[in-house]
């Protein structure tokens, strides 16, 4: 007899699906009987936030969409801090989980794994969470999930089998053909009535933001067709080419830029939520008196934060495609390009000696290697990297301070990115105590052999919030921590490990991680960096 959970695999391998993140347990066993019986590949990390976190790295390194196979009750309260991250952060996850059986939901007999209500708890870090109640329901819940990742805005959907659900019959269920469903394109009125605006604006701003991260080119084009100046969000670092003419990098808290921003006469936001972790705007909303144009695959999302003159709802490829075949025959602006390169030395100006050293570590760590992707955690060089680094690519610079801004983030981030993208350069950038937040996570590194480095800015505390607390005189409590011998653990997983003396040292070390089997440990001693 082949069962619901065997069907199920069946029907992800039909949609694609080529890496599961999982931990066998009692509950899920049925899930793992039919994974033989195809292509996917499983990967065991060492605590179910990791394996969220993973498939977070592996779906916004490669576009693919994961799975996760997760126990009932503590498993998917593990989980949910990942979720949150990935649901902040607009990326897909396909989670699979077990739940007690139908006829014992929420009856609180003290079952195993028992939750009052696991579905409702997932509910808030997904698109949606649904109890299949019967194996039919399979491929319409499937499909919907599906359609959720291609042609919505794309965030974790929680599917839960009940356990004489999953060892049900589904022998009379066919393998459904997989039918990709396209993303909305932009009405031709709209943007026709944008690219009005940025022709006639004098002094417009352009921001690119992550959901405009596979529009690189179409987003490039319109800025140079315009002639106008462009921005980015953390999440859009890479759409524009490192050092454009035209490009502020992703500077948009800086004062300059603000300036600009409010005294533009024309704003077009694309894929951004012009939030506080997309802008690093903390203490106010940007402030846009002219008219603001937004393009966005969330409808809701284009009257947050700033409401608009004119939305768009589409797909941001499909818009900007349009948009920049509309906008071809504009006049672009002169005198931009010396403005902009004024301005990026005013900016520079501002960079405190502190950042200036973290940006020449992450600097020196991307050169090593083309196309490096940096993954990061919320540590102090990340976060002057957020305003700083400008990244080859798009995909290619993301940390967990974005969104939801949790610690442990980069360690199985990293790792799931080059399971994604074994061929690519891939750096994880921790701080200590953010790494001990998901240090496990080393051994399922180790078990499949894979080859990147790891640097740990090794503060001993959690240096952010000591300044938080310290530029505010509150008494440090808490936050100067105990850390241990970080490389002898590394080791001890069967990680390579060394301190960096240098900048010259960390970029051998690097060099060498990028081609050595097993992941290289390569801790920064914060005390000696600053004097680098």
């Amino acid at each position: 007899m082949q069962t619901c959970g065997e069907y199920l695999v069946q029907v992800l391998e039909a949609y694609g699906v080529d890496t599961v993140f999982g931990i066998p347990g009692v509950h899920t066993v049925e899930l793992y009987r039919g994974l033989p019986k195809t292509k996917i590949r499983h990967i065991t990390p060492r605590h179910e936030q990791g394996a969220g976190f993973m498939a977070d790295g592996y779906a916004r390194t490669s576009g693919k969409i994961p799975a996760c196979f997760i126990i009932t009750g503590p498993g998917m309260t593990n989980i949910a801090t990942a979720m949150g991250q990935a649901y902040a952060d607009s990326i897909p996850m396909l989670v699979i989980s077990s739940v007690n059986g139908r006829h014992e939901l929420a009856h609180g007999d003290g079952r195993l794994h028992e939750l009052p209500n696991q579905q409702q708890l997932l509910a808030g870090v997904s698109a949606f969470s649904h109890t299949l109640m019967r194996p039919d329901e399979l491929p319409d819940v499937l499909a919907r999930a599906f359609a959720v990742f291609n042609s919505a805005r794309p965030r974790p959907v929680h599917i839960e089998l009940p356990l004489d659900v999953i060892t049900a019959s589904a022998e009379h269920l066919k393998v459904p053909v997989a039918v990709k469903s396209s993303r909305p394109a932009a009405a031709p009125d709209a943007i026709a009535a944008a690219a009005t605006l940025l022709k006639n604006a004098k002094n417009p701003l352009l921001i690119f933001g992550g959901g405009a991260a596979d529009a690189a080119a179409q987003a490039t084009a319109i800025t140079e067709s315009l002639g106008a100046m462009a921005v980015t969000t953390i999440n859009g670092k890479g759409i524009l080419p490192r050092d454009h003419a035209l490009s502020l990098g992703s500077t948009l808290c800086q004062p300059p830029v603000l300036e600009l921003l409010k005294n533009a006469d024309v704003v077009l936001a694309v894929g951004t939520e012009l939030g506080e972790t997309d802008t690093l705007l903390f203490d106010a909303k940007p402030e846009i008196n002219g008219q603001l144009i937004r393009i966005d695959l969330d409808p809701e999302q284009l009257y947050r934060n700033a409401p608009p003159s004119l939305a768009i709802v589409a797909d941001a490829k499909h818009a900007l495609t349009a948009l920049a075949d509309v906008v071809k025959d504009a006049v672009p602006l002169t005198g931009v390009a010396a403005q902009v390169a004024e301005l990026r030395t005013q900016l520079q100006a501002l960079i405190n000696p502190t950042q200036n050293v973290h940006q020449r570590v992450i600097e020196a760590i991307r050169n090593v290697a083309p196309n490096t992707i940096i993954i990061g955690d919320q540590n102090q060089p990340v976060y002057s990297g957020n305003l700083t680094f400008e990244p080859d690519t798009p995909r290619a610079w993301y940390n967990s301070s974005t969104g939801y801004g949790t610690l442990g983030y980069a360690l199985p981030a990293a790792f799931g990115a080059k399971i994604a993208c074994p061929d690519r350069p891939v750096v994880g950038l921790i701080g200590d105590g953010g790494l001990q937040f998901t240090l496990p996570e080393f051994a399922s590194a180790v078990e499949i052999g894979l080859n990147l480095p790891i640097v740990v800015w090794n503060n001993q505390c959690y240096g952010e919030i000591k300044k938080y607390m310290t530029d505010r005189d509150i008494t440090t409590i808490g936050v100067d921590i105990y850390t241990p011998d970080l490389l002898m653990i590394a080791r001890g997983y069967g990680c390579h490990a060394e301190r960096a003396t240098s900048i010259a040292h960390l970029q051998e070390l690097v060099a060498k991680a990028h081609v050595t089997t097993n992941p290289t440990v390569i801790e920064i001693n914060e005390a000696d960096a600053l004097s680098w």
